[in-house]
């Protein structure tokens, strides 16, 4: 059995069939059915049912998948290991951030990473946090920036630091200059644009809402931060974000509110069990050490 083998199989399995696999993995569809009919020979199983339209893996076959997935992650992490540079005198990096923290975190990060480390390569990508516990999972990134409500028990959490939300509106807005604190009855009384439900930041937002039994009149719903901030910018909405935000570059106030207001944890995440490579070692520890950025 040989390594081709596995990453022929997983072809196989990702692509719900040997056409679009062998397509993918440029040999003939021929070949990558040969192989596989020796990689199940050599185990004594059938992987793949081949009766219906689409190739599916049997019973046995999922188990091996799932197997063969771990291996070639594994083996993956041993060649970045071998390659690393302790020295950091080059190497890369694969980050990954939730849009909210995008917004206002990652200028400052790469900055200074960048200024300490100037010969590591960074990837940086904008990601639901779905799509990131899935990245750290399959190893197609090194450490990430987001909440620290993870599911996937296989990603280590390290709490970074937590930040305050607060509603804050564009220099049109008849609040812009107010340095009072809002009451819950006059938050009532805003129109807001906030994000879309499906973001974690609008979960704890309405969390906040619900819990000082405010129903906020919600007239606008974006699902990304910067169409947000443009929105507040140029009308005469208020919006509810990280405090972070807000500055007069982006021509945005915070209003202070009545009470405590609400808070979100900021983790650092990476897979647990995992080689971590200098690179990614080296961010972590300069996002501990400035966690109020």
């Amino acid at each position: 059995m040989l390594l081709r083998h596995l990453r022929y199989l997983l072809a196989v399995a990702d692509h719900g069939g040997f056409t679009r696999a062998a397509e993918a993995l440029h040999v003939s569809q021929p070949t990558l059915s040969q192989q596989i009919r020796q990689l199940e020979e050599a185990l004594g199983v059938s992987l793949f049912d081949r009766t219906s339209r689409v190739v599916k893996p049997t019973d046995a076959g999922e188990a091996y998948i799932e197997s063969a997935r771990r291996v070639l992650l594994e083996l993956e992490a041993g060649k970045r290991a071998l390659h690393d540079v302790k020295d950091l005198t080059r190497g890369n990096l694969r980050l990954a951030m939730t849009p909210t923290f995008m917004a206002y975190l990652v200028g400052p990060l790469v900055r200074d990473y960048t200024a300490r480390f100037p010969n590591i390569k960074l990837q940086i990508f904008e990601l639901s946090m779905d799509d990131i516990e899935a990245g750290l999972m399959d190893d197609s990134l090194d450490i990430a920036i987001a909440f620290d409500q993870v599911r996937n028990t296989d990603i280590e959490s390290i709490l970074a630091f937590t930040e305050t939300l607060g509603v804050m509106v564009g220099q049109d807005h008849p609040l812009f200059e107010r340095e009072e604190a809002l009451s819950c009855e006059e938050i009532a009384q805003m129109n807001f644009a906030l994000l879309a439900t499906d973001f974690v930041t609008r979960t704890r937002i309405d969390e906040y809402f619900a819990q000082e039994r405010i129903t906020p009149k919600v007239g606008i719903e974006v699902n990304s931060v910067s169409t947000l901030l443009e929105v507040i910018r140029h009308t005469t909405m208020a919006t509810v974000l990280p405090e972070s935000i807000a500055s007069e570059e982006r021509a945005l106030r915070k209003i202070p509110l009545q009470g405590e207001p609400p808070k979100r944890g900021a983790a650092l995440l990476r897979r647990k069990n995992n080689y971590h490579s200098a690179a990614s070692v080296a961010f972590l520890e300069l996002v501990l050490a400035t966690r109020t950025i």
